[in-house]
Protein backbone atom coordinates (compact mmCIF):
# COMPACT_ATOMS: atom_id res chain seq x y z
CA UNK A 1 0.00 0.00 0.00
CA UNK A 2 1.48 3.37 -1.24
CA UNK A 3 1.90 6.17 1.83
CA UNK A 4 3.15 9.92 2.21
CA UNK A 5 5.11 10.84 5.11
CA UNK A 6 5.10 14.56 5.62
CA UNK A 7 7.39 16.15 7.90
CA UNK A 8 6.15 18.31 10.30
CA UNK A 9 9.35 19.52 12.21
CA UNK A 10 12.66 18.80 11.85
CA UNK A 11 13.67 20.89 14.49
CA UNK A 12 15.48 20.37 18.11
CA UNK A 13 13.62 21.37 21.18
CA UNK A 14 14.50 25.18 20.99
CA UNK A 15 13.16 25.20 17.44
CA UNK A 16 15.26 27.33 14.20
CA UNK A 17 15.64 30.25 14.42
CA UNK A 18 16.40 29.75 18.30
CA UNK A 19 14.88 32.50 20.72
CA UNK A 20 18.03 34.96 20.98
CA UNK A 21 20.36 33.98 18.59
CA UNK A 22 22.37 35.87 15.91
CA UNK A 23 23.38 32.92 13.99
CA UNK A 24 24.06 32.72 10.65
CA UNK A 25 21.20 29.93 10.47
CA UNK A 26 18.61 31.38 12.56
CA UNK A 27 19.11 34.78 10.44
CA UNK A 28 19.04 32.30 7.25
CA UNK A 29 16.67 33.07 4.03
CA UNK A 30 16.81 29.31 3.27
CA UNK A 31 13.03 27.91 4.38
CA UNK A 32 14.64 24.54 4.99
CA UNK A 33 16.98 26.23 7.53
CA UNK A 34 13.26 27.32 9.23
CA UNK A 35 12.65 24.06 11.52
CA UNK A 36 9.65 23.63 14.01
CA UNK A 37 9.60 20.84 16.56
CA UNK A 38 10.04 17.45 15.34
CA UNK A 39 7.06 15.34 14.14
CA UNK A 40 5.80 13.37 11.26
CA UNK A 41 2.55 12.45 9.72
CA UNK A 42 1.85 9.39 7.21
CA UNK A 43 -0.80 9.26 5.54
CA UNK A 44 -2.08 6.10 3.32
CA UNK A 45 -5.67 4.41 1.98
CA UNK A 46 -7.50 8.36 3.57
CA UNK A 47 -6.10 8.14 6.94
CA UNK A 48 -3.91 10.58 8.55
CA UNK A 49 -1.26 8.89 11.53
CA UNK A 50 0.81 11.71 13.55
CA UNK A 51 4.30 10.82 15.57
CA UNK A 52 3.89 13.42 18.62
CA UNK A 53 2.33 16.66 18.89
CA UNK A 54 4.55 19.28 19.23
CA UNK A 55 4.03 22.70 21.04
CA UNK A 56 4.05 23.65 17.02
CA UNK A 57 1.02 21.60 15.99
CA UNK A 58 -1.09 24.26 15.28
CA UNK A 59 1.51 26.30 12.96
CA UNK A 60 2.07 22.63 11.45
CA UNK A 61 -1.60 21.73 10.93
CA UNK A 62 -2.36 24.99 9.29
CA UNK A 63 0.70 24.76 7.11
CA UNK A 64 0.28 21.39 5.96
CA UNK A 65 -4.19 22.03 5.61
CA UNK A 66 -4.76 19.09 7.69
CA UNK A 67 -8.16 18.62 8.37
CA UNK A 68 -8.07 15.29 9.81
CA UNK A 69 -6.40 12.81 12.18
CA UNK A 70 -7.13 9.57 12.93
CA UNK A 71 -4.57 8.38 15.83
CA UNK A 72 -1.33 10.03 17.55
CA UNK A 73 1.63 7.71 18.48
CA UNK A 74 4.11 8.96 21.38
CA UNK A 75 7.60 8.43 21.52
CA UNK A 76 7.98 10.10 24.95
CA UNK A 77 6.83 12.66 26.85
CA UNK A 78 9.25 15.32 26.93
CA UNK A 79 7.86 19.12 26.26
CA UNK A 80 9.15 19.44 22.25
CA UNK A 81 6.52 16.00 21.45
CA UNK A 82 3.54 16.21 23.79
CA UNK A 83 2.58 19.91 24.37
CA UNK A 84 0.56 20.56 21.16
CA UNK A 85 -1.86 17.91 22.63
CA UNK A 86 -4.54 20.60 23.27
CA UNK A 87 -4.39 21.44 19.57
CA UNK A 88 -5.93 17.97 18.99
CA UNK A 89 -9.44 19.68 19.74
CA UNK A 90 -11.13 20.47 16.37
CA UNK A 91 -9.47 17.56 15.03
CA UNK A 92 -10.79 15.30 17.72
CA UNK A 93 -14.22 17.04 17.56
CA UNK A 94 -14.22 15.82 13.94
CA UNK A 95 -13.02 12.47 14.60
CA UNK A 96 -15.28 9.72 14.07
CA UNK A 97 -16.71 7.25 15.63
CA UNK A 98 -15.81 7.80 19.19
CA UNK A 99 -12.63 9.59 20.48
CA UNK A 100 -9.68 10.29 18.99
CA UNK A 101 -7.00 7.39 20.41
CA UNK A 102 -3.43 8.45 21.72
CA UNK A 103 -0.88 5.65 21.63
CA UNK A 104 1.82 5.54 24.45
CA UNK A 105 3.64 3.33 26.60
CA UNK A 106 1.60 2.63 29.92
CA UNK A 107 4.14 4.86 31.86
CA UNK A 108 4.37 7.59 29.45
CA UNK A 109 0.20 7.26 29.56
CA UNK A 110 0.62 8.05 33.57
CA UNK A 111 2.66 11.06 32.51
CA UNK A 112 -0.08 12.70 29.94
CA UNK A 113 -3.03 11.93 32.36
CA UNK A 114 -0.99 13.49 35.34
CA UNK A 115 0.08 16.34 33.24
CA UNK A 116 -3.09 16.93 30.82
CA UNK A 117 -5.60 16.33 33.86
CA UNK A 118 -8.38 18.52 32.91
CA UNK A 119 -8.34 16.36 29.87
CA UNK A 120 -8.72 12.83 31.07
CA UNK A 121 -10.52 13.00 34.50
CA UNK A 122 -13.31 14.47 32.27
CA UNK A 123 -14.17 16.77 35.38
CA UNK A 124 -14.10 20.12 33.51
CA UNK A 125 -17.87 21.29 33.23
CA UNK A 126 -17.26 24.15 30.48
CA UNK A 127 -16.30 21.84 27.46
CA UNK A 128 -13.77 22.55 24.78
CA UNK A 129 -11.77 19.42 25.87
CA UNK A 130 -9.97 17.49 23.35
CA UNK A 131 -12.09 14.32 22.88
CA UNK A 132 -9.42 11.89 22.95
CA UNK A 133 -8.62 8.33 24.65
CA UNK A 134 -5.24 6.58 25.69
CA UNK A 135 -4.29 3.35 24.78
CA UNK A 136 -1.03 1.85 25.86
CA UNK A 137 1.58 0.68 23.71
CA UNK A 138 2.56 -3.09 24.18
CA UNK A 139 3.54 -4.41 21.04
CA UNK A 140 3.33 -3.68 17.54
CA UNK A 141 -0.13 -1.55 16.49
CA UNK A 142 -2.39 -1.87 14.03
CA UNK A 143 -3.51 0.97 12.12
CA UNK A 144 -6.40 1.06 8.95
CA UNK A 145 -4.34 -2.12 7.20
CA UNK A 146 -1.01 -1.28 8.57
CA UNK A 147 1.28 -1.86 11.05
CA UNK A 148 3.35 0.28 13.29
CA UNK A 149 6.12 -1.53 15.39
CA UNK A 150 7.65 0.44 18.50
CA UNK A 151 11.32 0.21 18.48
CA UNK A 152 13.17 0.83 21.61
CA UNK A 153 15.74 3.46 21.44
CA UNK A 154 17.85 5.30 24.25
CA UNK A 155 17.63 8.21 25.04
CA UNK A 156 20.52 9.86 27.56
CA UNK A 157 19.66 7.07 30.37
CA UNK A 158 15.77 6.60 29.39
CA UNK A 159 14.69 3.99 27.01
CA UNK A 160 11.71 5.80 24.60
CA UNK A 161 10.12 4.66 21.38
CA UNK A 162 10.91 4.99 17.53
CA UNK A 163 8.17 3.22 15.39
CA UNK A 164 8.53 1.05 12.07
CA UNK A 165 6.30 0.96 9.40
CA UNK A 166 6.51 -0.72 6.26
CA UNK A 167 9.83 0.40 4.76
CA UNK A 168 10.21 3.08 7.11
CA UNK A 169 11.73 3.59 10.26
CA UNK A 170 11.37 6.86 12.42
CA UNK A 171 13.89 7.42 15.18
CA UNK A 172 14.13 11.08 17.04
CA UNK A 173 15.79 11.43 20.28
CA UNK A 174 17.89 9.59 20.72
CA UNK A 175 21.80 9.05 22.05
CA UNK A 176 22.13 4.88 21.54
CA UNK A 177 20.10 2.30 19.28
CA UNK A 178 20.61 -0.88 20.80
CA UNK A 179 21.88 -4.04 19.03
CA UNK A 180 18.31 -5.78 18.98
CA UNK A 181 17.03 -2.55 17.59
CA UNK A 182 19.20 -2.15 14.69
CA UNK A 183 18.32 -5.53 13.77
CA UNK A 184 14.68 -4.67 13.23
CA UNK A 185 15.96 -1.33 10.67
CA UNK A 186 17.50 -3.23 8.04
CA UNK A 187 15.75 -3.51 4.74
CA UNK A 188 14.38 -0.19 4.87
CA UNK A 189 13.83 2.42 2.03
CA UNK A 190 13.43 5.02 4.36
CA UNK A 191 15.45 6.02 7.78
CA UNK A 192 14.82 8.60 10.11
CA UNK A 193 17.73 9.51 12.88
CA UNK A 194 18.06 11.91 15.23
CA UNK A 195 21.53 14.37 14.28
CA UNK A 196 21.42 17.19 16.65
CA UNK A 197 24.51 18.62 15.86
CA UNK A 198 28.44 17.02 15.41
CA UNK A 199 29.37 18.38 18.89
CA UNK A 200 28.70 15.30 21.07
CA UNK A 201 25.22 15.59 23.17
CA UNK A 202 24.69 13.53 26.19
CA UNK A 203 21.18 12.50 25.44
CA UNK A 204 21.11 13.41 21.46
CA UNK A 205 22.76 11.25 18.31
CA UNK A 206 25.75 13.49 16.13
CA UNK A 207 25.70 13.58 12.27
CA UNK A 208 28.88 10.84 12.74
CA UNK A 209 27.32 9.13 15.05
CA UNK A 210 24.02 9.24 13.24
CA UNK A 211 25.84 8.15 9.54
CA UNK A 212 27.40 5.05 11.47
CA UNK A 213 23.85 3.80 12.11
CA UNK A 214 23.30 4.50 8.13
CA UNK A 215 26.63 2.48 7.00
CA UNK A 216 25.22 -0.40 9.85
CA UNK A 217 21.72 -0.83 8.89
CA UNK A 218 21.95 0.30 5.12
CA UNK A 219 18.48 1.79 4.53
CA UNK A 220 18.06 3.02 0.78
CA UNK A 221 17.83 6.75 1.76
CA UNK A 222 18.09 8.64 5.38
CA UNK A 223 17.27 11.42 6.33
CA UNK A 224 18.52 13.13 9.26
CA UNK A 225 16.25 15.37 11.93
CA UNK A 226 16.08 17.05 15.52
CA UNK A 227 18.45 19.11 13.81
CA UNK A 228 19.60 22.57 15.83
CA UNK A 229 21.09 25.52 14.50
CA UNK A 230 24.64 24.26 13.90
CA UNK A 231 23.49 22.93 10.46
CA UNK A 232 23.30 24.80 7.59
CA UNK A 233 20.77 22.86 5.50
CA UNK A 234 22.40 23.23 2.50
CA UNK A 235 26.42 23.30 3.36
CA UNK A 236 25.34 20.26 5.78
CA UNK A 237 24.07 18.36 2.93
CA UNK A 238 27.36 19.06 0.87
CA UNK A 239 29.02 16.84 3.09
CA UNK A 240 26.85 14.14 3.23
CA UNK A 241 26.67 10.74 1.16
CA UNK A 242 23.87 10.72 -1.35
CA UNK A 243 21.66 9.26 0.09
CA UNK A 244 21.26 11.27 3.21
CA UNK A 245 20.26 14.17 3.96
CA UNK A 246 18.77 16.55 6.37
CA UNK A 247 15.43 16.46 6.74
CA UNK A 248 13.03 19.70 6.65
CA UNK A 249 9.58 21.03 7.45
CA UNK A 250 7.14 20.30 4.46
CA UNK A 251 9.13 17.85 3.06
CA UNK A 252 6.99 14.72 1.48
CA UNK A 253 8.14 11.17 0.91
CA UNK A 254 6.71 8.15 -0.77
CA UNK A 255 6.67 5.00 0.53
CA UNK A 256 5.71 1.50 0.45
CA UNK A 257 3.67 0.74 4.06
Amino acid sequence: MQATLTVLGSGTSMGVPTIGCDCAVCHSSDPRDRRTRPSVMITYNGHHVLIDTTPDFREQALREKITRVDAVLYTHTHADHILGIDDLRPLSFAHKPGRLPLYATPHAADFLRDMFRYIFEADYKFGGLPQVELKSIEGPIDLFGARFEPVTIIHGETPILGFRFGSTAYLTDHSAVPPESLDRLRDLDILFLDALRYKPHPTHSTVDQSLRIVEQVKPKRAFFTHICHDLPHEATNATLPPNVRLAFDGMKLEFEI
